[in-house]
């Protein structure tokens, strides 16, 4: 096995997890509400697809009121993104993770679902820590469609069959898979090592630091990566 560069997700895999999504499906229904005239349900589909989704059903019949809806529902996921990132921290590992792998000659990336105002809340040198930072608003279109990560590789010069992915969700190894990628999955989020298992990533570990060690990318735990959250 060779890898020539680490991409990383974000909230769950850098920084600890804190946006509440029930609670933001909650307020994109109440939205929704006033423009279908019900209040509409998500079907387990992630947020950011729910609310494209019900923009093409008003603009099927409005076009204009579509677009209000994507207007005032992005509006609405961003304001709980950097509400949520206020209360955020990186895990004390994310930097020495980064700085490590880049000692060692590898290409890192992050690319998020997440906006860049609410990473740089949290991570505010994230661009200069790592060779390329691409946040929702710079990908032509989200993962687990492949184009987020693709681009991301495309930036840094690599193939993506050289690349690992880790990340903290099944959407990530997805993301992998459709893009040609190694994956990594970490239990550092709110998804379990059992039920990432059954996403089937090439590696799984309790946190990235621990993965990129046991995949001899890293040197060790024994030369100051802490896995605690990073103060403020």
């Amino acid at each position: 096995m060779s890898i020539d560069a680490v991409i990383f997700d974000f909230d769950g895999t850098l920084a600890e997890l804190v946006i509440d999504f029930n609670r933001m499906r909650t307020a994109i229904a109440a939205l929704a509400e006033a423009f279908l005239g019900e209040r509409p349900e998500s079907g387990g589909l992630p947020v950011l697809e729910w609310l494209e989704e019900l923009v093409e059903e008003v603009g099927a019949f409005d076009e204009d009121l579509g677009k209000q809806l994507r207007t005032r529902g992005l509006l609405t996921i961003t304001a709980m993104e950097l509400d949520a990132a206020a209360r955020g921290k990186l895990f004390g590992f994310a930097r020495p993770v980064l700085s490590g792998l880049a000692a060692r000659g590898l290409a890192t990336g992050i690319i998020t679902r997440n906006c860049t105002a609410a990473v740089k809340k949290v991570f505010p040198d994230v661009e200069k820590s790592c060779g390329v930072f691409l946040a929702r608003e710079d990908a032509p279109r989200v993962k687990p469609d492949p184009a987020h990560a693709l681009l991301a590789l495309e930036r840094l010069g690599v193939e993506p069959g050289r690349t690992l992915l880790v990340g903290d969700h099944p959407l990530d190894v997805e993301t992998a898979r459709r893009a040609g990628m190694l994956a990594g999955a970490v239990a550092s989020g709110r998804v379990g090592l059992e039920e990432l298992s059954l996403a089937a990533p090439d590696f799984v570990a309790e946190n990235c630091a621990l993965l990129l060690t046991q995949l001899g990318l890293l040197d060790g735990l024994g030369n100051g990566i802490a896995l605690g959250k990073e103060s403020r």
